[in-house]
């Protein structure tokens, strides 16, 4: 994955002002995975998996320090 020199005009042509924001956020989740020692891609799939029926009072286990405790304790 390359990564992305984020500033003002980086989501200039991302088509909506909504769409910009998405991918400023998708950015960050993937960038702060990443300065974490964890794989972005393996990172985003689990999110991706888990969202879709996931229940909104445990969101936190989503968290990315709890990924990266169940990934450490798996390796």
């Amino acid at each position: 994955m390359r990564a992305v020199a984020l500033g003002p005009k980086t989501f200039l042509f991302c088509g909506s002002d909504a769409d910009g924001q998405r991918s400023a956020a998708i950015y960050s989740l993937l960038g702060t995975a990443k300065l974490n020692g964890l794989d972005p891609e393996l990172y985003l799939r689990h999110i991706l998996e888990k969202t879709a029926d996931f229940p909104i009072n445990r969101i936190q286990q989503l968290l990315l320090w709890n990924f990266y405790k169940t990934q450490m304790d798996l390796a």
